[in-house]
């Protein structure tokens, strides 16, 4: 996991994140995980059309990039990229590269937030790709990204279709007008959504996020703290692994994902689930 601080300088963005990722294949890491955005700031804390400069196709500058780290590392690489599909046209996208370099598979964001400092309806067409999981060589991933963190529906569809593992890059912080209170309520609720969905599914869960404090560049609000704390949980809910809150940081992880049989035996909720009866959940709300 490489959680790291962002600036406006795309380049030290990326030299920085190729530098985690190298440190985390020194430790021995096969499969790597950055962050949402991680080649530049947050900019949807406004709505600004210029903003739009900073997306790139796919394959695109940044693309072959993480692509070529991957294959000279020999690792399966998760990167989140700001996709250009067409003119006018976005995706918040992330990208799993193959050990070799090549394209094992990319997700669009499906759930797009539309919040205050978190304007993200402006800048991405919802995801049309599905919710189905990238095989790698290190097994079949999960990929969703932050918003989707909340939505169980997204995660539950993964795992019936195969994933072994769910992983979230993520951009999540205290809004600065937040109270002392609500900023322990949300951090709170983020990591009991995130351990549920490990639970409900008998997987482990990866969940990359940004820190340090970036700014609104239009001086509307005291701008974002990312709140950090990237973390692994098992199967039963439990931390395996979290960083801290503020510093940037590489953790490697050993992962068995043989627990996910152990666990799924003594806890059977896919044998137990109602199917028959669930039909209900593709409408907006049961008047």
């Amino acid at each position: 996991m490489v959680q790291q601080t962002c600036s406006g300088n795309r380049q030290d963005n990326i030299e920085k994140s190729i530098g985690y990722i190298r440190k985390c294949a020194e430790e021995g890491a096969e499969l790597v995980v950055l962050q949402e955005l991680h080649c530049g700031i947050y900019f949807c804390q406004a709505e600004d059309v210029n903003m739009f400069d900073l997306a790139e196709t796919l394959p695109g500058p940044s693309y072959n990039i993480f692509s070529a780290v991957a294959r000279e590392l020999g690792i399966v690489l998760v990167t989140s990229l700001f996709e250009k599909r067409a003119e006018g046209l976005y995706h918040n996208t992330a990208v799993v590269f193959e050990k070799d370099g090549t394209e094992a598979g990319r997700y669009r964001k499906m759930h797009i937030p539309d919040d205050p400092a978190y304007y993200e309806k402006f800048y991405f067409t919802p995801g049309d790709l599905g919710f189905l999981p990238v095989s790698t060589s290190v097994g079949r991933l999960g990929v969703l990204i932050c918003w989707d963190q909340w939505f169980p529906e997204a995660a539950r569809l993964m795992a019936t279709a195969g994933a072994e593992l769910l992983i979230y890059p993520t951009a999540i912080g205290y809004e600065s007008t937040d109270s002392a209170d609500e900023k322990s309520r949300q951090h709170d609720a983020w990591k009991v959504s995130l351990r549920g969905h490990a639970i409900a599914n008998g997987l482990h869960v990866i969940s990359v996020n940004r820190a340090g404090t970036e700014a609104d560049w239009t001086g509307v609000t005291n701008g974002i703290e990312f709140w950090g704390n990237s973390f692994v949980a098992g199967p039963q809910g439990e931390i395996i692994r979290e960083a801290g809150q503020k510093e940037e940081a590489c953790l490697v992880i050993e992962i068995d994902k043989g627990r996910t049989e152990k666990v799924r035996r003594i806890w059977p909720f896919f044998r137990d689930r109602r199917i028959d009866e669930y039909g209900d959940l593709t409408k907006r709300y049961r008047d």
